[in-house]
């Protein structure tokens, strides 16, 4: 786990923490610890977490540019190491484009 992880995890369960009971109305809403993504990630869930980790980012570019917006910004490892497998030559034009070739790259590994 990584401290950049650590950190959001902490700010997550801050409230929590403090309180000593769940804070929001509904528990499927509290924060839990674990893997986001889960084992078998489908390309809605890989794309969901990509678009809202990547914002706004230009596109098209490669896995490794887009691995560096992510490592900037704090994202968890578990995120950024969804575009290690991807061939650093090749640019993607969207974020469907990437969600895509990040779940064929996991089903081929």
């Amino acid at each position: 786990m990584s401290v950049h992880r650590d950190e959001g995890m902490k700010h997550e369960l801050r409230d929590y923490l403090r309180s000593g009971h769940p804070t929001r109305s509904e528990e499927w809403h509290d924060a839990e610890p674990g893997d986001s993504l889960g084992a078998h990630p489908d390309i809605a869930e890989v794309r969901h977490e990509l678009g809202r980790r990547l914002g706004r980012t230009p596109f098209p570019a490669s896995a490794p540019e887009l691995a560096r917006v992510l490592d900037a910004g704090h994202c968890p490892d578990e995120v950024v190491a969804l575009l290690e497998p991807l061939p650093a030559d090749e640019t993607y034009r969207n974020v469907q484009e990437l969600a895509t070739a990040v779940v064929e790259a996991r089903a081929d590994a």
